[in-house]
């Protein structure tokens, strides 16, 4: 299958660690990696405009599959011209395929080869997912990068449960690849599974990479397991993935996480975490994690983030913030969207250099000092 639509070119390697500065180039233009994807579940960022995510410098948003297969259905976004006129967003768009969906309505899921019968989350109406429909949902998207349709199994089930589940997502892979519509418009990646199990990471890999995908994505993780058993799985699972072809870590959004990640290897990452902490009134800082609520702030006349340049920091005080949190506005929802989704694509323009000037290491050491990863109790998200 090769490339397709979407190459990756590699620009430089870190001399220390396993990091390294890409360029992806999608029909809707190119991007540098590391590189973090705001996440637009209904295409959409909450609260954010595609103008904010344009000026953040966001080369490619993801999109939800299941999502907008129940609304508003993707015969509507076909006839709109697919995702990128109907949401009005110019640069890459990357869409799941609805595993990751099927995996969190578990109770009311029941997995065979043909695909998954589960129930929608909206009317509770009986739903089926196979790895064609969840191609063909996405070809009519038009989305840059789709995602191959897999099952993502908990960390902590067993062996015996994770080696057939891996073996039935290869099978569902190579289902998908022949039922991809658009090959020369739409890049379809694979996705490598194996929970927390070293030898059915490397067996997923190496039959995925045979298959010959534009780029793979590394699933399963992020799923309610210690930071140090992803970075386990990482350190020995992205060496495996092909050099010449991009490496997406899925649903990884906290800043350690995505430092952590780059030094393994990673270039892209996804997650709605900086959104749906904004909602609650918290903020990611240059000096750690701050929660707008809190009294302290009452008459905080200070910017939320002195180091930061973003429009919200040059703009409005926490004391400002704090009082349209309280009064339940959506502005202040907004205001501290924009600014957690501007710091992680901050942070990884910030990595980007280091990698350039080979010294991550002394980036992430400065930079989790200064956030407070270095305490006893260190607050994360």
């Amino acid at each position: 299958m090769g490339n397709g639509p979407i190459t990756y070119k590699l620009i430089k390697k870190e001399k220390h660690t396993g990091a390294r500065l890409g360029e992806i180039t999608t029909p809707h233009g190119t991007f540098e990696t590391p590189m973090f994807m705001p996440v637009g579940t209904l295409a959409t960022i909450k609260t954010l405009s595609p103008e904010d995510v344009d000026e953040m410098g966001a080369g490619i948003v993801l999109s939800n599959t299941y999502h907008l297969w129940l609304r508003p259905g993707e015969d509507i976004v076909d006839e709109a011209g697919g995702l990128h006129s109907f949401m009005n967003w110019n640069k890459g768009i990357l869409t799941d395929s609805g595993g990751f969906q099927v995996f969190s309505l578990s109770d009311s899921r029941k997995i065979e080869e043909e695909g998954v019968h589960f129930r929608s989350h909206l009317d509770g109406s009986k739903l089926f997912l196979s790895p064609e429909k969840a191609i063909q949902i996405q070809n009519k998207l038009g989305s840059d990068i789709m995602m191959s349709f897999d099952e993502c199994p908990p960390f902590d089930e067993s062996y015996d449960y994770v080696k057939k589940s891996i073996e039935r997502t290869t099978r569902w892979a190579e289902r998908g690849l022949k039922a991809h519509q658009n090959p020369d418009r739409q890049g379809l990646f694979g996705i490598v599974q194996g929970a927390g199990f070293k030898d059915l990471r490397m067996q997923h890999a190496k039959d995925l990479v045979s298959l010959d995908f534009p780029g793979y994505s590394i699933g399963g993780l992020s799923v309610g397991e210690p930071k140090e058993d992803m970075y386990k799985v990482l350190d020995y699972t992205t060496p495996l993935l092909p050099e010449n072809k991009p490496r997406y870590l899925m649903g990884v959004g906290t800043p350690d996480a995505l430092i952590e990640g780059a030094i393994r290897g990673v270039d892209m990452y996804d997650c709605v975490i900086p959104t749906r902490i904004a909602r609650n009134g918290t903020a990611m800082t240059s000096q750690g994690r701050v929660v707008v609520k809190n009294a302290k702030f009452a008459r905080d006349f200070t910017p939320l983030d002195p180091k930061c340049g973003c429009y919200t920091c040059r703009n409005y005080t926490r004391a400002y913030l704090r009082h349209l949190i309280k009064a339940d506005e959506t502005f202040g929802m907004r205001l501290i969207s924009y600014h957690n989704v501007y710091f992680l694509i901050n942070l990884m323009k910030q990595v980007r250099q280091a990698i350039r000037e080979d010294n991550l290491l002394e980036f992430k050491e400065a930079f989790f000092e200064e956030y407070g990863y270095n305490k006893p109790n260190a607050k994360n998200f």
